[in-house]
């Protein structure tokens, strides 16, 4: 059994493609040979590559179907009317039999061990957080899903989630307003971890209300990147790659990703906005100066690893293990 992650560019087929939700399709990918597929837990995403007019399109997409199902992988995505092209692409292309070329899986977001877990997730965010109600479901663990949506027929999966009865507040905007937070994190838990996927408003006040519970208390997945934080002036500095024995220039207009490219040194990367972990990339020496929306606080304070599309250099130095 070989459950190494398939290389940039694997052709998976959709064998299935239904509506989970007003403005949601489902689709179940296959290998064209039937064969297995790297397995995952989770909160684990994919990389999909999607054509478009201007090229290629990188897109991340949680797993949402059953990590033990190891002949298939199913995505949800919600058409984004302002969003930049991926999911329209999905929407209006990805018809059953087409072949989608994807990445991965990798898991920034893990389901982590506790006495009790409190999910929260909001519109289409649920993708990540179902995997990890069933896994909690079937270890027994003593958990809840707090769920909003704009409206129930917006909200996808009710009928997967519907077995689970009362420890599942089903809550549409439209009948019971936004979700009553403070109720459900006013009062720290003792053992208990916070897991939240959805829009950056929710994030946002799910993270306030968060802020007397214990640090590494929640763990969130975002679908776009945090309001920027503050950060200092972008510098120009050095940067030096240890394994390709280069010394190159980071100019203020220009990304250590872009750079690196430039300079022709081959390296991951997939969202370009700090939020996949695609190009995490290991630092030698320096000090980083984050402006990712992934990495937890202790591990940018840490500063030996970093995300090489969007954040820079502290200091005139900077040495990157590529």
């Amino acid at each position: 059994m070989n459950d190494q992650l398939p290389p940039v560019g694997t052709a998976l087929v959709v064998a299935a493609r239904t509506l989970a939700a007003d403005g949601v399709v489902s689709l179940t990918l296959r290998r064209p040979d039937g064969g297995m597929l790297p397995a995952w837990t989770p909160g684990a995403h994919i990389d999909v590559f999607l054509g478009g007019d201007d090229g290629d399109l990188i897109r991340q997409y949680s797993l949402c179907g059953q990590p033990a199902e190891r002949g298939a992988w199913q995505i949800a995505v919600l058409r984004e009317p302002r969003g930049r092209g991926g999911s329209a692409y999905v929407h209006d292309h990805l018809r059953e039999g087409a072949t989608v070329r994807v990445r991965g899986p990798r898991n920034n977001f893990p389901l982590r061990p506790a006495a009790r877990h409190l999910f929260i997730a909001g519109g289409v965010g649920i993708t990540p957080i179902l995997p990890m109600v069933e896994a909690a479901a079937t270890a027994g663990a003593d958990w809840r899903l707090l769920y909003g949506g704009r409206t129930r027929t917006s909200m996808a999966f009710l009928d997967r989630l519907a077995p689970h009865g009362d420890r599942v507040l089903i809550r549409p905007q439209d009948e019971y307003g936004l979700l009553d937070l403070a109720a459900h994190l006013g009062v720290p838990g003792e053992g208990t971890l916070v897991h939240a996927c959805g829009p950056e408003p929710l994030l946002q006040a799910v993270q306030e209300h968060c802020g007397g519970w214990p640090p590494g208390t929640l763990g969130v997945e975002r679908f776009a990147p945090a309001r920027a934080a503050a950060t200092g002036p972008a510098e120009t500095f050095k940067l030096e790659l240890a394994r390709s024995g280069l010394t190159l220039t980071v100019p203020p207009d220009r990304s250590i990703l872009e750079t690196v490219e430039q300079a022709g040194v081959a390296v991951d990367f997939s969202c370009r906005e700090g939020t996949c972990g695609t190009c995490e990339t290991d630092v030698l020496d320096g000090r980083p100066d984050h402006r990712d929306s992934l990495l937890t606080e202790d591990e940018q304070a840490a500063g030996d690893t970093m995300l090489i599309c969007v954040s820079r250099s502290c200091g005139p130095r900077l040495v990157l293990d590529l």
